[in-house]
């Protein structure tokens, strides 16, 4: 699917190290720490390495020099261009160690929260609007009743919470993962964000997907001069999934005691996405804990968090959080928590006809021959064993199995009646017992 630039430009870049809105000495200390790491010595080199336009960088490095901490050292080689060259003094090389003991984190200067918190609103994930033919679109090769996609419509484009319920094997994951697809357009991640005097990252290339055109060009020079804040990375809208492995801890903010650095919690890095957790009732926090802890953001758009001194702060949440199970609800929420969750889709198993359909286009893809009379065997004498109950994921299975039989047996690709007993014995374990 073709990602849409946004209707928005980026923020634009600081024109003064007043309009940082940060403290001045963590900013001087930043300079410090990254001119001693990455041994730069041009301005346009620190600009880029702390993402910080030419002449608030050089104002930057002027009032380093004002404290005797960087010192000019003349004219670079040929290929500088011309420019001034710096270097740490030994009071500058000692200060530097010294904020590097308190914390580690060097490189692109952080965003202030509040400035975050207003680019957040800007780009909210709640002023998309989503189409039938567009989240149609991105269903790929699912096919979805009319029924379901009236619900899941309005449901995405509400940018809220949604509980997919239903048996397994019918397409929960394949249907969050279709909607991240949908929303196609791009926002603007920080790299890191600022509070109390605390950095605390967030750009995660695990997470994020840098659009294109910045992919293209990390090192143009307007970015380094100018025009937006290159303090962001224009992204995807990010998608952060989770299954069994959840737990409470994973929404907290992480600290690297060693490091003494922060970084955000999953449900921050997927702000302006969408946050999945599959498999609910299977993690060792109990559904209802993980669903009291989401309360808050969920109600309220807002999220706390904590830093190691037990300081609280709030976050934005703008996030379309999925919430996928097995179970019903009503057994693993109470209703308090059920009233939380936006959105309540059910997701049953395909009628024959639904089931007919996949599975013929399941078979094109596979390029598996169709055949009339193994078809009618299986709908005949196989389903009516259990009770005529269609899956989704049936289809894939079945032919899978046929195909590698056909590998093993030396066969061309096909089905039968015989092959469609021998696929039909794995996928489902027989009630017996067993020998010891």
């Amino acid at each position: 699917m073709t990602l849409q630039a946004p209707k928005l430009s980026g923020p634009p870049a600081p024109r003064s190290l007043a309009e940082m809105r940060l403290p001045m000495v963590m900013m001087r200390d930043i300079l410090l720490k990254t001119v001693f790491r990455k041994a730069l010595d041009a301005v346009s080199g620190i600009a880029r390495a702390i993402c910080l336009p030419v002449p608030v960088t050089q104002e930057l490095v002027d009032l380093a020099r004002s404290q005797k901490l960087l010192e000019a050292t003349g004219t670079l080689h040929a290929n500088s261009g011309g420019e001034m060259g710096y270097k740490l003094t030994e009071a500058g090389k000692a200060c530097a160690l010294d904020a590097l003991s308190q914390s580690e984190y060097y490189g692109a200067m952080p965003v202030p929260l509040d400035v975050y918190a207003e680019q957040v609103r800007r780009q909210s994930i709640r002023n998309i609007r989503i189409t039938r033919s567009r989240l149609t679109a991105a269903m790929g090769n699912l096919i979805l009743p009319d029924a379901l996609l009236d619900q899941l419509g309005p449901a995405v484009g509400a940018g809220r919470s949604i509980l997919m319920y239903g048996p397994t094997g019918n397409g929960k994951s394949s249907i969050s993962n279709g909607i991240c697809d949908a929303l196609e357009d791009l926002i603007q991640v920080p790299r890191a964000i600022e509070y109390a005097g605390q950095v605390i990252t967030v750009h995660d290339p695990i997470v994020h997907s840098a659009a294109e055109a910045q992919e293209e060009d990390p090192t143009a020079l307007r970015r380094a001069t100018g025009r937006t804040d290159s303090r962001y990375v224009l992204c995807r809208r990010p998608t952060v999934i989770t299954g069994g492995e959840l737990s409470l801890s994973m929404l907290d903010l992480v600290y690297n005691p060693t490091a003494r650095t922060y970084q955000a919690p999953l449900q921050l890095k997927a702000t302006g996405g969408v946050f999945i957790v599959d498999d609910l009732g299977r993690q060792a926090e109990p559904p209802q804990a993980l669903i009291n802890r989401w309360i808050v953001p969920l109600e309220e758009s807002r999220d706390i968090l904590a830093l190691q001194s037990g300081e609280k702060f709030e976050v934005p949440f703008d996030t379309l959080v999925i919430f996928s199970t097995n179970f019903h609800p009503n057994e693993i929420f109470d209703r308090a928590a059920l009233r939380r969750i936006f959105f309540k889709i059910k997701l049953d198993g395909p009628c024959q006809e639904d089931f007919l359909k996949i599975f013929a286009s399941v078979a094109r893809r596979k390029e598996m021959p169709i055949d009339e009379d193994a078809l009618i065997y299986l709908l005949r004498e196989k389903y009516p064993t259990i009770d005529n109950v269609y899956a989704n994921y049936q289809p894939v299975f079945l032919i899978d199995q046929m195909i590698a039989i056909c590998d093993f047996e030396g066969l061309p690709c096909q089905m039968s009646p015989e092959l469609i007993d021998r696929a039909w014995a794995n996928m489902f374990v027989r009630d017996a017992p067993i020998l010891h």
